[in-house]
């Protein structure tokens, strides 16, 4: 009974040492937490927190047994001769032996019980990857199809090598020994137990220790298993992130035979991007939740998204206002670590320092474009997808910060504006409110605080965010207030959770990985989660995104069903209203119907080509003829015309039409063409096309042509190839026969009778109303109208006394007229009777040329012989006839250059202005106009929403 006894006791002392020496052990170890319950619902779920360590034994602290000198086992030594008790040693030895059986026994029962607990531990700590099956190639479920286990089972190394592995036996010999000379009499044992003794008294002192000691070692103790869990967990996850983007690079090459779905976030994001388009004129409001972050301006804000994004993707300045517009930023997983835009296919390299400067150019000038002049800040949206390995999948909107006062430099309304911004983004009842604060500056100069609660005065939605903690505990004299502010007891608003976080040593060039390394070093050393105002959770940016993200995908799933709700019984309500009052039309939106007025204004335009070159110089001869007309017969015929002979006519004709020529008819031709081009243009674009005619497109059919004409430039070199023509066309007096003859008599007998009729018009409205129309129509001259009349009467009278009289009057006939008619009581001036000279002789000469015009008709016969032995001279016929050649030359030349370049050109700047037109909306929604467009725009963006919804909530429930 003895010895079973000393036997039971060893096993107790075995299985003592082999528990202690495990380590520290918990109910709920931290590694079996799930990672987000480290995060927001950390603090509201108790049983959730780590559990207080056990106070070690007084044998545990003080145990000597660890500074035993191990001794070999050895007979003592007896002397010849003298024998003072009788010893039977075998019957000790044989006892001892019974003993090392059960040590043994024991030893190997509480280390398999040992090895089993901390293999369940190490399990626990894997995360689930059940929810991640999809990634795994599918090869990998049929391995065993393609790949012979057997043979793999027979070539691993057999049982010797593998003893090569076990433990080291001499060491376990050595425990052994020490084990039995503890319970050998009068061996070393017994200073094990004196040791023990000695410990129990040392333990009486530890009591006495005082109890604040005693939580200053738990606690400390605390914050280092923490850290260890914490090191461990991002350790696995690291790899678990490393894993991933080998697979995703794997399904990038092509690998997997299947082809990936469409990232659950990526169809968040277009949903949100198409709802930001949505004019909300039917009562049906975006309430989809999106993480909005807002904050005082230089609050750190951004630098807490690009800890998130985890890289340098925003402009960044030295107190200047950086971001002026919104920026929406969906995150989600992929095997490169990558951004793009919208509306953009090039990817930016997030990895590459000159990729990383290229996008923060690109967003700053995207920022700058959406600025209206006048304006410091836009409430336009700029959208940008991040994608790396290990990224948290969720949509973060990015808002200017908040701002106390105007500054130089800004628009007066800018303080206004960024409250409008960024309340119309937190008004939605589903928006995850992201508040930032900067923990260095004193919290009463916050002003978004005060806005955050006016919008969540409940804090159901909103996350708090104390930034440049490193700077608060540095530089704030009360610790405390650091806890106060985080705890939410020093401003009016309340929070879902509370976070602490630092975002560098305010080097714009630090590394993001080196930002990572400087938070955990900060707050690993920090008195805040010594002394327990911080919890472990409640720290770094990596927590906070977890936290984050679980907030965000828990309000999707509650809020998205309930907007498709809604949007299907918009959508059924806009479809009603089309089908009652459009019945017969197509649902065209204002794209489409842009697409439809664009190929009809090409196919107009491709008209102008089929005008018939008979039409072309018809209308050009004519254009120009009334463009010309005037300064030839003002400038050219009637002075050439008053000469003596008809030497003098041909050189006065021949120098007046080189000047001319040399001067202003190239250019006047060149606009007349292009005026005749501009008048076809018109004209195939505006009339109507009968019942095909579309009213909703005259709008921007006038803008595309003016704008067209307004582009469109004639060829340079084409004045200078027309004065050559003309030049020569002008120079040519010989008349060929009897056609071209008669044909110069009637172009110039109905310019001259245009003239005649101008003429004669000016002189009615000089005197006035005749003695018929005054009788018939009851009209009188006025008092001017009848001193015009005297005067007009009296130079007739000198026409008819000299049938010849030149073209000016003489002073001394000016004298007579004047005296004739004061004579008659009529008041005149000199000024006057030269003024009616001028239309009274106009009239008398342009009739002589008519009656000449006719004396002409058979003078062909006389132009052949060059008028010799015959009083008739018809050398105006001849001017005449000159300038039809030219009008018919030139209008041929035109023709050309119209049918072969001009139209042709033309057609590239109305694609050019179309497809500039395409791009600018504004341009669109201005030009396309009225209810019916209005109604097929809502209507196609109800429905592309409402089947992005379904899709989304579809892959929803897949994922669940």
């Amino acid at each position: 009974m003895w010895r079973a006894g000393r036997a039971a006791l060893a096993c107790e002392v075995c299985q003592s040492l082999v528990k202690h020496s495990s380590g520290v052990q918990r109910n709920v170890p931290l590694q079996k937490l799930h990672l987000v319950s480290r995060s927001i619902y950390r603090s509201h779920h108790p049983a959730l927190k780590l559990q207080r360590p056990q106070l070690r034994t007084s044998f545990q602290q003080f145990s000597s047994l660890t500074n035993l000198s191990l001794h070999k086992l050895k007979l003592s030594p007896t002397k010849y001769g003298y024998q003072p008790r009788r010893n039977f040693w075998p019957a000790r030895l044989a006892a001892r032996l019974l003993k090392l059986r059960y040590i043994i026994l024991g030893s190997a029962v509480g280390g398999g019980y040992t090895a089993k607990k901390t293999f369940d531990e190490w399990k626990d700590m894997i995360p689930d990857l059940s929810d991640y099956k999809w990634i795994v190639p599918d090869f990998i479920w049929e391995i065993d199809e393609y790949i012979d286990l057997e043979k793999i089972r027979k070539a691993l190394p057999s049982s010797e090598d593998l003893a090569n592995f076990a433990p080291d036996l001499d060491k376990i010999a050595e425990s052994l020994s020490l084990l039995k000379d503890f319970f050998t009499a009068g061996t070393p044992g017994e200073t094990a137990f004196r040791a023990t003794d000695h410990g129990s008294e040392s333990d009486k002192h530890y009591r006495k220790v005082s109890d604040k000691e005693k939580i200053d070692q738990l606690q400390e103790e605390l914050l280092h298993t923490q850290l260890k869990y914490q090191r461990i967990l991002e350790r696995l996850e690291k790899e678990n992130k490393e894993l991933r983007k080998l697979v995703l690079q794997k399904d990038d090459k092509g690998i997997h035979h299947r082809k990936l779905k469409k990232s659950l976030i990526d169809m968040y994001s277009e949903v949100l991007d198409v709802l930001s388009d949505y004019d909300a004129s039917y009562n049906t409001q975006d309430h989809l939740p999106r993480v909005v972050v807002v904050g005082d301006q230089s609050a750190g804000k951004t630098s807490v998204l690009e800890m998130i994004a985890q890289a340098r993707i925003f402009p960044r300045g030295s107190g200047e206002m950086m971001t002026r517009s919104p920026v929406k930023v969906t995150l989600s997983e992929g095997p490169h670590h990558v951004a793009l835009f919208k509306d953009s296919s090039r990817e930016f390299d997030l990895t590459k320092e000159e990729d990383l400067a290229a996008l923060r150019h690109e967003i700053e000038l995207r920022m700058r474009k959406n600025v209206k002049e006048g304006c410091t800040v836009s409430p336009e949206t700029i959208s940008l997808n991040v994608k790396g390995p290990g990224l948290q999948r969720m949509v973060l909107v990015d808002l200017p910060g908040v701002i106390n006062t105007v500054t130089s430099g800004m628009a007066p309304d800018t303080k206004e504006t960024i409250f409008s911004i960024s309340k119309a983004y937190m008004q939605n009842p589903n928006a995850i409110i992201l508040c930032i604060q900067d923990g260095s500056v004193d919290a009463e100069r916050s002003i978004v605080t005060d806005l955050v609660s006016q919008m969540d005065p409940h804090g159901r939605r909103t996350i708090f965010v104390l930034t440049k903690v490193d700077l608060a505990e540095k530089n704030v004299a009360s610790p405390s207030r650091i806890q106060q502010i985080i705890e939410g007891k020093l401003f009016p608003m309340k929070a879902l959770g509370y976070f602490a976080v630092v975002t560098g040593k305010g080097n714009s060039s630090e590394s993001i990985e080196a930002i990572r390394e400087y938070e955990e070093e900060f707050f690993q050393n920090s008195k805040l989660l010594k002394t327990s105002m911080l919890k472990a959770h409640q720290v770094t940016t990596r927590n906070l995104s977890l936290a984050v993200s679980d907030c965000f995908w828990k309000m999707v799933r509650e809020s998205v069903e309930q907007q498709a709700d809604s949007f299907k019984a918009t959508r059924f309500n806009l479809e009603t209203e089309w089908k009652n009052n459009y019945p017969r039309l197509r649902e065209l939106d204002r794209n489409e119907l842009f697409e439809k007025a664009k190929n009809e204004i090409l196919d107009e335009v491709i008209s102008l080509s089929q005008v018939t070159p008979k039409h072309w110089e018809e209308i050009l001869q004519q254009s120009l003829w009334e463009r010309v007309s005037t300064h030839v017969i003002e400038n050219i015929y009637l002075p050439a015309a008053q000469t003596m002979n008809s030497g003098t006519f041909n050189t006065t004709v021949d120098i007046k039409l080189k000047q001319w020529t040399d001067k202003q008819l190239p250019n006047k031709a060149v606009e007349v063409a292009w005026e005749t081009l501009q008048d076809e243009f018109s004209r195939f674009m505006t009339e109507p096309k009968g019942k095909e005619h579309d009213d909703i497109f005259d709008k921007l059919k006038e803008a595309v042509k003016e704008e067209s004409i307004k582009r469109h430039k004639w060829n340079d070199f084409a004045e200078d190839s027309l004065r050559v023509i003309q030049h020569n066309a002008l120079e040519d007096r010989s008349i060929s026969d009897k056609q071209q003859w008669d044909a110069a008599i009637y172009f110039m007998e109905e310019a001259l009778q245009g003239r005649l009729k101008d003429t004669e018009n000016a002189i009615e409205n000089m005197i006035g109303p005749d003695w018929k129309k005054r009788w018939i129509y009851w009209k009188n001259r006025t008092q001017e109208q009848c001193v015009h009349n005297e005067t007009k009467n009296e130079l007739e009278k000198m026409l008819k006394v000299n049938d010849e009289h030149p073209a000016y009057l003489a002073s001394d006939e000016i004298t007579t007229v004047r005296k004739n008619l004061e004579s008659r009581g009529v008041e005149v001036d000199p000024s006057l009777i030269k003024d009616t000279w001028h239309q009274v002789y106009r009239r008398h000469f342009l009739k002589t040329a008519l009656n000449h015009c006719n004396l002409c008709r058979r003078g062909f016969y006389y132009y052949q012989r060059h008028f010799i032995d015959s009083e008739l001279e018809c050398n105006d016929v001849v001017l005449f006839w000159r300038i039809q050649r030219m009008l018919a030359i030139t209008a041929n030349t035109l023709r050309q250059q119209l049918t072969n370049t001009e139209v042709r050109r033309l057609e590239k700047n109305v694609k050019e202005v179309l497809e500039d037109f395409a791009e600018d909306g504004e341009k669109k929604v201005k030009l396309l106009t009225g209810k019916r467009v209005q109604l097929a725009e809502d209507l196609k963006k109800v429905r592309e929403i409402q089947e992005k919804l379904d899709a989304f909530i579809e892959a929803l429930h897949q994922e669940k």
